[in-house]
């Protein structure tokens, strides 16, 4: 699945500067649980220090490329680049060098923290592979994660459920939790679950109008929910889809922090989704 990047020149700017109150809607709807905090690696933005892992697209399939050989033309397509190694290395390869991509615990910045300190949240996706966001809510009273996990290695599974200890549990565990953390793309932590290859997106794209690679309880936490898009930028197709498809059947009202311009696509996106752009930094959320 070609993760090109169409119409990269920055051509339109959506919407004007929030005055005071949007961001106070915001940070009241975190408190109370009808704002679904959706983050995306542009989240590391924020971090005093950057992370020793790869924070975006272009720095992980630099490190997947690093110790094997891969065709230039695909040396910056990350689904693409890591078909390659899948075909040609075999999957154990592919899974070994993620695994060293993203080796260690991460250590959250100050806006997983803030994130991890509403205690109401019923549902936050996390659409990177870093564990930030589980150490994060190490400290959180009751939470636990499905994790997406390619059918590659767990055939028959769409995703996997864990406990904030990483012991694997199931559907009918994680309906009891206070905070379900969503890896659509897996995660390093626990169990090095990855959705990153063609063949990995192409099983779960076959579905994913019918919605059933989503977990039931994901469908559940969001309805009526209203979404909040922080550090994810949609000029890549497959960003686009996934942000589509997780928020669908859940409220008609979504924000998105993105300084700056936009590409065609980002602004056509945020229109049909009917998602505001909030152009301000990030960090305006911790005050």
């Amino acid at each position: 699945m070609k993760g090109k990047e169409q119409n990269k020149k920055f051509i339109h700017k959506e919407t004007a500067m929030p005055n005071d109150s949007t961001i106070t809607e915001i940070l009241a709807g975190l408190e109370s649980g009808t704002v679904v905090p959706y983050l995306g690696p542009g989240i590391w933005a924020t971090a005093a220090t950057p992370p020793v892992h790869p924070a975006n697209h272009l720095e992980l399939v630099t490190k997947l490329t690093e110790r094997t050989t891969v065709p230039h033309k695909i040396r910056k397509n990350l689904t693409a680049a890591a078909q390659y190694i899948e075909n040609f290395k075999h999957r154990k390869t592919l899974v070994g060098l993620m695994k060293t991509a993203f080796e260690g615990k991460s250590t959250p910045c100050e806006l997983h923290q803030f994130i991890a300190s509403f205690h109401k949240l019923p549902l936050v996706v996390d659409a990177w592979y870093d564990d930030a966001m589980q150490q994060a809510l190490a400290q959180h009273p009751d939470w636990g994660q499905v994790q997406g996990v390619s059918r590659a290695e767990h055939q028959g599974e769409w995703v996997r459920y864990y406990t904030a200890q990483g012991e694997l549990a199931d559907a009918a565990v994680a309906a009891q939790w206070q905070t379900l953390l969503y890896r659509p793309l897996g995660s390093s932590n626990p169990a090095n679950n990855y959705i990153v290859s063609d063949s990995d997106y192409v099983e779960i794209l076959t579905e994913i109008d019918i919605q059933t690679p989503l977990p039931e309880i994901v469908q559940q936490r969001r309805t009526g929910k209203n979404f909040l898009f922080l550090g994810c930028r949609f000029g890549y197709q497959l960003d686009r889809i996934f942000a589509r498809q997780i928020m669908k059947r859940s409220s008609s009202r979504h924000w998105a922090l993105i300084e700056g311009e936009l590409t065609r696509n980002e602004a056509r996106f945020l229109k049909e989704q009917n998602i505001t752009r909030v152009d301000m930094p990030l960090a305006v959320l911790l005050g």
